[in-house]
C-alpha cells in the first residue's frame, strides 16, 4: 500500500483493519470533510464517499468521520462509495461546538504533532495559545508554536517574556514568508508519514503558511486587508494536503474562540505551570481562589506567576467544569428518556 503509507498507513491500523467484521472493504483516509459527504483517499484512487445509515443515524456528531479519519469504505461506482466503519481514533483534535455547552467537534484525528499558528501583531494573544494547548495535553498530541509575519517588525523581549510559562513545554518558531531560512526549520519538523495539524485564528496566514512548506499554490488565500493589515480568512474546510517526501498537513478553519472541553484538572496545571505551586497549598483539596495558605495565590502575589495566568487557570477550569457537568446533565437526561421510552413499550396497549 504505497499511497496510503505515504499517508500514514502502519500496522496498527492494518491489525485493526483485519479484526472488523469490514474487513474486505477498501481502507481510506478522510482528506476533506464536507457537511454531507468525504473525500476519501485509497490504493485505488480519490472517493467521494457518504454514510451508511446506520452511522449516519446511531451516533453523536462527534462520532462523524473527520479530517485525518481512517475509514473502510464500499466503491460504489468509479469515484463514489460508502463508508461502513471508522477505525478507532487516536489522538484527536477537538473544540467545543460554536454555539453548544455540551457538544465537541472533532477537528483532525491521527494527528501526531500540531502547530499552533499566531501572527505577530495584533493577533497575538498567549491566552489563545494556552488553550490550544489544553486541548492538545488531553489527546497527547506534540505541540509546537509557530509565529509568523516576523518581517512586519515586532518586540522580541515582550513576546518572550509573554511566552516564558510554555517556553519549556513547547518549542517556539519565528517565522516569515520573506525568510525562506525561517520556513526550512519548519519543514524539518514534518517527518515522513507524520501528521500535522495547522491550528489558529483567522488571519494568521496558515493557508499562506503550508503553500509556501509545498513551494506551491494549494490552498486558496486572500489579500492582505488595507484596515486591518491581515490576511482575510479563506479556509471554510478541514482539508488534507501531502507534502512531498515529508507529511501529511492539515489546515485548519479559524476560530475567534476556541472552546475547550478538557476536563483534566492535572493537565491544565501542568500546561500554565502551576502545578509545582499546589502541592504547597496548607489543604489538599484548594481551590486556589480565597483559601488561606493557599501557595498559588502566594505565587501570583509575589510576581512567581503571571497575574494573566493565573486569571486564565481560573477561566479555563470554570469553562471545562461546565463543559462536564453539561455533559453529564445531558446524559442524564437520555437515559431518562429511554427508561421512559421503555417503559411505554412494556405497558399494554389501552384503546
Amino acid at each position: 500500500m504505497n499511497i496510503l503509507k505515504s499517508y500514514g498507513w502502519n500496522e496498527s491500523l492494518l491489525q485493526q483493519k483485519q479484526t472488523s467484521v469490514y474487513r474486505d472493504f477498501l481502507p481510506g483516509r478522510v482528506t476533506v470533510s464536507h457537511k454531507t459527504c468525504y473525500e476519501v483517499i485509497s490504493e485505488e484512487g480519490l472517493y467521494t464517499c457518504e454514510l451508511t445509515g446506520n452511522m449516519l443515524y446511531g451516533r453523536e456528531h462527534a462520532d462523524y468521520p473527520c479530517t485525518g479519519d481512517w475509514v473502510l469504505f464500499q466503491p460504489m461506482d468509479a469515484d463514489k462509495g460508502i463508508i461502513h466503519y471508522l477505525i478507532p481514533r487516536q489522538k484527536t483534535l477537538y473544540r467545543l461546538k460554536s454555539g453548544a455547552v455540551s457538544e465537541k467537534q472533532a477537528i483532525a484525528s491521527h494527528v501526531d504533532k500540531a502547530f499552533i499558528v499566531q501572527s505577530l501583531d495584533a493577533n497575538f494573544n498567549v491566552r489563545r495559545i494556552e488553550r490550544h494547548l489544553l486541548q492538545l495535553a488531553d489527546e497527547k498530541i506534540q505541540p509546537l508554536l509557530v509565529l509568523t509575519k516576523t518581517d512586519l517588525g515586532f518586540n522580541k523581549d515582550e513576546v518572550e517574556n509573554a511566552l516564558k510559562h510554555l517556553t519549556g513545554k513547547i518549542p517556539v518558531f519565528y517565522t516569515s514568508i520573506q525568510l525562506p531560512d525561517s520556513i526550512e526549520l519548519l519543514r524539518k519538523q514534518i517527518a515522513p508519514g507524520e501528521t500535522v495539524v495547522f491550528t489558529g485564528s483567522s488571519g494568521v496566514g496558515k493557508s499562506t503558511l503550508i503553500n509556501v512548506l509545498c513551494q506551491k499554490e494549494i490552498l486558496a488565500t486572500a489579500a492582505i486587508s488595507n484596515s486591518t493589515g491581515k490576511g482575510r480568512h479563506t479556509t471554510t474546510r478541514r482539508e488534507m494536503i501531502l507534502l512531498e517526501g515529508a507529511g501529511i498537513l492539515i489546515d485548519t478553519p479559524g476560530v475567534k474562540v476556541f472552546g475547550v472541553t478538557n476536563d483534566d484538572a492535572d493537565s491544565l496545571s501542568e500546561v500554565l505551570d502551576i502545578s509545582s505551586f499546589e502541592g504547597q497549598c496548607r489543604f489538599k483539596d484548594c481551590q486556589h481562589i480565597n483559601e488561606k495558605g493557599c501557595a498559588v495565590i502566594q505565587a501570583v502575589e509575589s510576581g512567581e506567576i503571571d497575574q494573566g495566568v493565573y486569571e486564565n487557570y481560573l477561566k479555563l477550569r470554570k469553562e471545562a467544569w461546565h463543559f462536564t457537568t453539561s455533559v453529564h446533565e445531558k446524559r442524564k437526561h437520555e437515559k431518562s428518556f429511554s427508561k421512559m421510552v421503555k417503559e411505554v413499550k412494556k405497558s399494554p396497549y389501552k384503546k
